[in-house]
């Protein structure tokens, strides 16, 4: 454990004791353990931002002062790595399931929830607003309870402000009051993405939206669609908001041009534990039994996250290791693993097994070291699923950058996510952005070290470092909060595969 650790834990226990508290009422007032609030004080375990944060409103002492509110790494490139790393649960499915135990006025528990800054602001804004969650069994699960009346107008806006998963309480808060505002959805830094095809899809259920310079202004009738819903996009957040919002009215909803994306279909599996009927999981038509007052107190475990799992595949392209990706969601990553064999990537693959949600069907997958891998002829573009994922789609331009030829890589999505593909120029790549949506990229070429900061978006985040980890040399990457929002521990898992990654605080 490094110095810094020990010196913070070294600190905070000084003030706790200044304060005249004892570990347990530490912990009480910090809704953790007192086993935690004794590793933090030995330094003995990490410490987010947030908790930091926590930790100094409660003892009401700054704990540290981190330059420019950075944490940073700086990366030894050039190794190559080996070993065994598993797939963390979905960051995607965990903030859906989040929101959506709302719906449920008994106790909810998320098992192996990721400890990760998007599900910790969804936290934050959960408990502003009245609801008692906690971690449990060791601090490996979220146990959720919804109180009678949820007090929305003491929201805490600061925390709700950075994550986009608060449009999700439209859904999930419109049975329970005729009138709500919630702050305006943030997240990563992506360009213009409208939230009309949520507020449409609401409308069938008597949503109405307006919006102010700050806040969207919700008024509800609640009332059972008198036609098939037909979804104006199918993305994923919107088609999770129009579930919820079909879950908790009593008669049958049938959804139409609905995702059936890895997170859509994990909400639904968790709704069904919850005692509402779905038909239809899997297809882009889904009909749903709702249900008023649901009431059940029930465990349920998240399945696998398949742009980590990629992030992995990315990872061991790169630095051409063989390592083994363990509990990786097969179905959402078959068109990539054969994009990325056709470029002369090979891999042994596992039979399927269930995650421990019994619905979700995993594998582990044996990278192999490959000779020089061959760009594709065709452009690469993501599309809904069965097609690439939006996600995964970043996770090929660092592999295109050591490919031998040109690769077209069309990110349609999003307005200003191909800009940030560039900043792999400053490692030695070759990439040409023809347009914000489109960008080439030449290989093979010859990564070398840089310091860069993190762009606030989080796979472009990622796909830096993930260059950083072939590039040869040292590199710096600032400000990797972008990472924290959706990867947990991922430092410290790389480096047990034989990484160099070195966490910077500026204290």
């Amino acid at each position: 454990m490094s110095s810094s650790a020990e010196k913070i834990g070294l600190l905070i226990s000084q003030v706790r004791q200044q304060r005249g508290l004892t570990q347990a009422e530490l912990a009480e007032q910090l809704k953790t353990s007192q086993s935690a609030v004794n590793r933090i004080e030995k330094g003995n375990q990490n410490v987010s931002l947030e908790m930091l944060g926590r930790i100094s409103e409660v003892l009401n002492k700054q704990i540290i002062k981190i330059g420019n509110n950075t944490v940073s790494f700086k990366v030894e490139g050039g190794h190559e790595l080996s070993g065994s790393i598993a797939t963390k649960v979905s960051k995607n499915a965990t903030v859906a399931i989040l929101m959506a135990s709302l719906l449920n006025k008994g106790t909810t528990r998320i098992l192996k929830a990721p400890k990760i800054e998007e599900v910790h602001r969804i936290i934050e804004v959960l408990q502003s607003i009245g609801v008692k969650v906690k971690w449990v069994n060791n601090e490996k699960d979220l146990e959720i309870s919804r109180p009678p009346k949820i007090r929305i107008d003491q929201i805490d806006e600061a925390a709700a402000r950075k994550t986009r998963t608060v449009i999700m309480l439209l859904g999930a808060l419109m049975h329970d009051m005729e009138s709500f505002d919630i702050p305006f959805a943030g997240g990563c830094k992506l360009g213009k993405r409208t939230v009309r095809p949520h507020l449409e899809a609401l409308e069938n259920f008597g949503l109405s939206v307006h919006t102010s310079d700050t806040h969207y202004q919700a008024r509800s009738t609640n009332k059972l669609p008198e036609k098939a819903v037909v979804l104006s996009e199918m993305g994923e957040t919107p088609t999770e908001n129009a579930i919820m919002a079909a879950a908790g009215i009593e008669g049958v909803t049938e959804i139409r041009y609905a995702s059936h994306n890895y997170m859509v279909r994990d909400l639904c599996y968790f709704l069904e534990e919850m005692g509402v009927k779905i038909e239809g999981i899997g297809t882009n038509t889904l009909r749903v039994h709702g249900k008023k007052n649901i009431k059940k107190n029930f465990s349920y475990a998240p399945a696998e996250d398949p742009i980590e799992a990629m992030a992995f595949l990315s990872i061991a392209a790169v630095t051409n290791s063989e390592i083994e990706i363990t509990r990786a969601p097969i179905e959402f990553l078959q068109l990539e693993i054969l994009k990325l064999e056709k470029m002369g990537c090979e891999y042994e693959i596992s039979e399927t097994y269930l995650a421990e949600n019994r619905r979700s069907e995993l594998v582990d997958i044996k990278t192999k070291k490959h000779g020089q891998l061959i760009a594709l002829k065709d452009k690469l573009h993501a599309l809904t699923f069965p097609g690439i994922n939006m996600d995964n789609l970043p996770f090929f331009v660092p592999i295109a950058a050591i490919a031998k030829g040109k690769t077209l890589i069309h990110d349609w999505s999003y307005e200003n996510r191909a800009i940030y593909f560039t900043e792999l120029n400053r490692l030695g790549a070759n990439v040409t952005l023809a347009d914000p949506h489109r960008a080439y990229i030449d290989g093979p070429s010859e990564l070398t070290a840089a310091d860069i900061v993190s762009p606030p978006a989080l796979r472009p985040a990622v796909i830096v470092l993930i260059a950083m980890l072939a590039a040869e040399g040292t590199s710096v990457l600032r400000n990797v909060y972008s990472i924290s929002r959706g990867y947990e521990d991922l430092a410290d898992r790389l480096n047990k595969l034989g990484a160099k990654i070195t966490i910077l605080h500026e204290i």
